[in-house]
């Protein structure tokens, strides 16, 4: 593993995050033609929420892999273009179901859905762009592509469950803590990657191997956004510091802390988990830097992030290859 961590220290100080997404930009647009075509219905407050969450910004990094993954394997046919709007209707549908669960204000920087017109109304939009998601992967005419999603948004709903029932419990341990964020999060991101390959014919090699990548750049990812939540700004991170310690979410680095730190440094983590305590935030962050626990965190992320890089060996050279290894790295360096 020593030599993995080795070659991560080399990743450059700051990747272009945007010359990367300028590669599929004439293909994002038409996804987010089709995405507001799609949210259109003669419900007032579904256009509204919709459009408001949709446009909110965000990186729309999940339909991104997809269309670099296809552009990868030789083009973009329609079927990735609608596929790729489908992993954002989920994407953005569980966004509404989290920050019902977690009780957020804030998303993006801005005022959360559920905080402008309540929880009802996140919970059943949500709902709507899940059943549109699905009325729109029917349009393939392909079984795979269902088999893959419905598997999918199975798991997210498995994860939040797990995740649910991990709040407030400092005995989490990291492989359970690993579980959920395989489920929750990373699932989404190997979706999109296994499907530009599903629906581009590609060898069963090349699909697993695109799904790997997505299994572990989605891992690294969300592992670098428990370490933001202890190390970012609150205008960088685009929510409140402390959101996970509030909601009593036993993360990485809290779940190493505890594991790392004396008697009175593992109760001061323990207390704040249980409780839930934002209050307990600075005493907190103190004992997670005296345990580098940041440290370990990110150590975690780059073995992933390297892991998805390895396997992408499995896909031809390309300026489009070279883009997801990128954002591998991208995915590890980023303070946003």
């Amino acid at each position: 593993m020593a030599s993995h961590l080795q070659s991560s220290a080399n990743i450059p100080a700051s990747i272009d995050f945007d010359s990367i997404k300028k590669l599929t930009t004439a293909e994002a647009k038409t996804v987010d033609q089709l995405i507001i075509s799609e949210l259109s219905s003669d419900v007032v407050l579904i256009n509204q929420m919709g459009h408001y969450i949709v446009g909110s910004g965000g990186k729309r990094l999940r339909p991104m892999l997809l269309l670099l993954a296809a552009k990868a394997l030789g083009g973009v046919s329609d079927n990735h273009l609608l596929l790729a709007a489908v992993i954002e209707f989920i994407h953005t549908a569980t966004l509404l179901h989290d920050d019902v669960v977690d009780d957020s204000d804030l998303r993006r920087g801005k005022e959360s859905a559920n905080a402008v017109w309540g929880n009802a109304a996140s919970i059943l939009v949500g709902d709507y762009l899940y059943s549109s998601a699905f009325e729109m992967m029917v349009r393939t005419g392909n079984m795979r592509v269902m088999e893959i999603l419905s598997k999918t948004t199975t798991a997210i709903a498995e994860g939040e469950v797990l995740q649910l029932l991990n709040c407030n419990n400092p005995e989490t341990t990291e492989e359970k803590y690993l579980e959920v964020i395989a489920r929750k999060t990373a699932i989404l991101f190997s979706a999109a990657t296994k499907l530009a390959a599903v629906v581009a014919d590609a060898s069963i090699e090349i699909e697993q191997g695109l799904a790997q990548y997505g299994q572990h750049l989605g891992i690294a990812f969300q592992l670098i956004d428990d370490a933001l939540d202890y190390k970012a700004s609150k205008e960088e991170l685009g929510k409140n510091l402390g959101d996970d310690l509030a909601e009593g979410k036993p993360t990485l680095p809290l779940i190493y802390a505890i594991q790392n730190g004396n008697q009175n440094e593992a109760k001061i983590i323990i207390d704040a988990i249980k409780n839930g305590d934002r209050e307990a935030f600075n005493e907190v962050y103190a004992v997670v830097q005296s345990t580098k626990a940041i440290d370990y965190t990110e150590q975690r992320a780059h073995e992933e992030a390297e892991k998805a890089i390895t396997a992408l060996n499995i896909l031809p050279e390309s300026e489009f290859k070279e883009a997801l290894v990128l954002l591998a790295k991208f995915s590890v360096q980023r303070n946003y």
